[in-house]
């Protein structure tokens, strides 16, 4: 039986300053991967996070970016097939904080 999970989601650095947006809450499936996620927010935000950040139907994050699941980076972890629990936080930024 599916149940709803509740994920939080914080950008940092150039993402943040692109959506305009700190920290966002997402109602999921219970499991739901990470690249089911990461393709709601590209759905959502459209060609410029695309462009920069992910695009549905690729295996990884375009160059620069990094992810965290509960501060774990998801290298270390299954990469974008990593599963999600109810209470995640998920952490996007980018490796170059330019300024």
């Amino acid at each position: 039986m599916c149940h709803d999970m509740r994920v939080k989601v914080e950008y940092l650095g150039f993402i943040k300053n692109m959506l305009n947006k700190r920290v966002e809450e997402f109602e999921l499936k219970e499991g739901t991967a990470l690249r089911e996620l990461l393709g709601k927010l590209s759905d959502s935000y459209g060609k410029p996070f695309k462009r920069e950040v992910f695009e549905r139907g690729q295996e990884d994050l375009k160059y620069g970016f990094v992810v965290t699941v509960n501060g774990v980076l998801i290298g270390q972890l299954d990469g974008v097939k990593t599963r999600l629990k109810d209470g995640d936080q998920v952490i996007l930024m980018s490796l170059m904080s330019g300024g």
